[in-house]
């Protein structure tokens, strides 16, 4: 576990840690929007999907680019 924490810097990790969390403010948020909307059933159950799916997929993005193979580089 030693040798994959230190292949990571610290201010690289700081800042990998600010995204995830305004990555999860901004999930949060649109959650919140959803619901203070009120949008439709059928459609409130997709869109939630949809945006939970993205939210995984960037979090599984985000700790495989901390071993070094992103599923999708930027």
């Amino acid at each position: 576990m030693n040798f994959i924490l230190a292949a990571v810097s610290g201010q690289s990790l700081v800042h990998s840690f600010f995204v995830l969390v305004i990555v999860a403010l901004i999930v949060w948020v649109l959650l919140w929007a959803l619901g203070a909307i009120g949008v439709p059933e059928p459609f409130n159950k997709v869109i939630r999907v949809v945006i939970i799916l993205l939210a995984c997929l960037f979090l599984v993005n985000w700790l495989l680019g901390l071993i070094g193979s992103p599923v999708v580089s930027f």
